[in-house]
């Protein structure tokens, strides 16, 4: 689905192109929960390590009062405790935000630091533990007692499930990535194989050291660890378990505000989250709304409830997205995909659709009713908000000026050459035109459009057909001039049905503002719509240079 559909917004945007905005909304209503909690989940785990490190390593005790949330769930119902606040939950989701607001490549450097560091220190403990398994731990496998057994993994894994979101988290930053067609399917495979190795071989050690009774507290790994009597590698542990929780948090809250950049570009969510900084490029008011509500979550909210919530959102987002591949393969047969699901459209999806059922399942009862209360309060937010404002049942709203989150934009990181399909054609393009405008002179959106024609030299290829890119004087009309105040740019997923070349029609790419500097070559204006019979010419003063072969409306980078 990432390759397919390269743009911010994950789950939420396969929703829309595969089942429609009621079921994009819901999705994304869930994602915004999803990431917010769980990096206020991770939070709380990272005040936990904290504590514990400043213990073993300076003899430093910080007050429980100010580690702990100030409520617990006891019996279905919240108890207030004797503690004030999770004050370094609250403060390293703060730390994270900061990060995130100046700029996703200093935020990418920090990450893979962080990364590198983490899986380096649990490779080490996973060695340095085995030598101090003992194989009675192992007995029973599956542990009978009330709790455990089949019934027990299955309330463990959902909730822990939040876990997960990374593999979805990575698919947000498509529009921030290099030729994500191809890097997404790489990365988020080998983020799974490389994870799950690790995940396994911790699990397997951690389990074997310890016997699993005594494995429920704040920091368990750990605790583990600290059986082996080696202070060096428990020190190391928390370390790693430090720098493990910061590039989670960091990742989630990356991702948070990336959901309502589209769902705001869509007009489902009021235009400022859409609002991208200047000079760093980033979705910034978004990013602090989110980085706060979290930080305010993690100092509040038990650990317990927090995860619950989230993980039971990301099975259900995992969900959709999987039956979202089948519908897709039926629904959008004439869309190129660089990279096809193995086994067909039923055997893995169909699989994966199925085991999140499963573990909605095993999921706590309290945690499954949270979720449907959000939803519940989304679907009225839907009703009296997005639905009113939705960029397909409102096509001509006026918006504001939204600009590419992009630091170092290349032209051939999206490619939607060869799609048929109008709805995802036309997303495509408004994704084109917002880039194309990256860092250039505001001019209305009427300025510019694409106008089929044979093919030329000059030409980009398009299933046989050819695009040249179109100005129109500085202060001529335009026939798809719809009003829209200077520098307002249209958005959402399929507005209007343009026709095909086929039935011979202008192909028009709604939103394109600007010709990048780097445009290459003397094209003129015409207008061939057929509901439009005006036209008008004007020379583009630029250095003759051809297109290749897999371009679109400009000539890629090198």
């Amino acid at each position: 689905m990432a390759s397919m559909i390269p743009i911010a917004g994950s789950a939420y945007t396969y929703a829309y192109a595969s089942i429609g905005e009621l079921a994009a909304w819901i999705i994304g209503w869930d994602l915004i929960l999803e990431y917010m909690i769980g990096a206020a989940t991770v939070s709380v785990g990272w005040s936990a390590y904290l504590v514990v490190f400043l213990k073993d390593a300076f003899n430093v005790i910080v007050p429980k009062t100010w580690t702990k949330a100030p409520i617990e769930w006891t019996n279905g119902t919240f108890v207030r405790t004797d503690n004030y606040f999770n004050a370094p939950a609250f403060a390293i989701s703060l730390a994270v935000t900061t990060i995130i607001y100046f700029g996703i490549h200093m935020t990418a450097r920090i990450n893979n630091a962080f990364v590198a560091f983490k899986v380096l220190v649990l490779i080490i403990v996973i060695f340095a533990m085995i030598p101090f398994v003992k194989p009675e731990n192992y007995h029973p496998y599956i542990p009978t007692e009330p709790g455990f057994g089949v019934k027990g993994m299955l309330e463990g894994a959902s909730t822990v499930f939040f876990a997960y979101i990374g593999f979805d988290s990575v698919s947000t930053t498509a529009q921030e990535a290099r030729d994500p067609q191809v890097n997404l399917p790489i990365g988020i495979m080998a983020t799974i194989i490389i994870a799950t190795t690790i995940y396994v071989g911790i699990s397997v050690v951690t389990v074997g050291v310890a016997d699993y009774h005594s494995l429920v507290t704040d920091s368990p790994m750990v605790d583990a660890v600290r059986l082996t009597g080696m202070r060096w590698l428990v020190l190391l542990t928390e370390l790693g378990a430090l720098a493990a929780t910061t590039s989670v948090i960091l990742v989630l809250l990356i991702a948070q505000p990336r959901v309502l950049y589209a769902m705001a570009n869509d007009g489902l969510v009021p235009r400022f989250f859409a609002n991208v900084h200047p000079i760093y490029k980033t979705p910034s008011t978004s990013t602090l709304i989110s980085g706060i509500i979290c930080a305010f979550c993690g100092g509040l909210l038990p650990i317990q409830i927090l995860s619950e919530i989230s993980s039971v959102g990301t099975i259900f987002a995992y969900f959709v997205v999987n039956i979202g591949v089948i519908i897709l393969r039926y629904t959008r047969k004439t869309v190129p995909r660089r990279f096809k699901v193995p086994g067909g459209p039923f055997l893995l999806p169909g699989l994966g659709a199925a085991s999140s059922l499963l573990l909605l399942q095993g999921a706590k009862q309290d945690a499954i009713i949270r979720l449907l209360v959000w939803m519940a309060i989304g679907l009225l937010v839907y009703l009296f908000y997005g639905r009113r404002h939705s960029e397909i049942n409102n096509p001509r709203l006026e918006e504001q000026s939204m600009r590419v989150i992009h630091e170092n934009f290349s032209t051939n990181t999206v490619n939607y050459d060869g799609y048929l399909d109008d709805d995802l054609r036309q997303q495509y393009a408004r994704q084109v035109a917002r880039q194309m405008d990256y860092d250039q002179p505001r001019r209305r959106r009427s300025d510019y459009t694409i106008d089929w024609r044979p093919s030329s030299e000059q030409g980009v290829r398009n299933l046989g057909h050819s695009y040249e890119m179109s100005g129109l004087p500085p202060n001529g009309t335009s026939p798809f001039d719809d009003g829209l105040s200077d520098g307002a740019v249209d958005s959402g997923h399929g507005v209007g049905a343009p026709t095909t070349p086929s039935e011979g029609h202008q192909e028009v790419m709604e939103g394109v503002t600007d010709v990048p500097e780097h445009m290459s070559t003397h094209a003129e204006v015409k207008d061939q719509s057929s509901s439009h019979s005006r036209s008008s010419t004007q020379p583009l003063q630029t250095s003759p240079q051809t297109y290749p072969e897999m371009a679109h409306v400009s000539p890629r980078i090198t």
